[in-house]
């Protein structure tokens, strides 16, 4: 069994086709994210991977939509999005395949 932790890992990202990863694969990628309220990321876009984004705790703005708890967004290729935490946060994100350099500004 190999241990690690999220963190030493990057923006909480610790499954993909990346470095540091406690397992490398190009299928798909796991993080577990935390946001403190107000957190922000600027609007981005895959061109080939589908993003996933389980929220687990509090409340997110992902594309002009509140999404709580237990809720699920589905980003699909070309799709852009932005995000806020508007409450301190946490999302469980799983990305499809795991392909470098696939992130773009909006």
């Amino acid at each position: 069994m190999d241990i690690s932790n999220l963190r030493k890992m990057t923006k909480g990202w610790f499954i993909g086709d990346f470095e540091p990863t406690i397992l490398r694969t190009s299928m798909f990628e796991v993080a577990v994210k935390y946001y403190r309220a107000g957190d922000r990321e600027e609007a981005h876009l895959h061109k080939i991977a589908t993003e996933v984004t389980a929220v687990v705790t509090g409340a997110v703005k992902m594309g002009n939509r509140l999404l709580k708890a237990g809720d699920i967004a589905l980003v699909h290729p070309g799709e852009a999005v932005e995000f806020e935490a508007v409450t301190d946060a946490s999302t469980a994100v799983v990305k499809v395949p795991s392909v470098k350099e696939d992130k773009y500004k909006s």
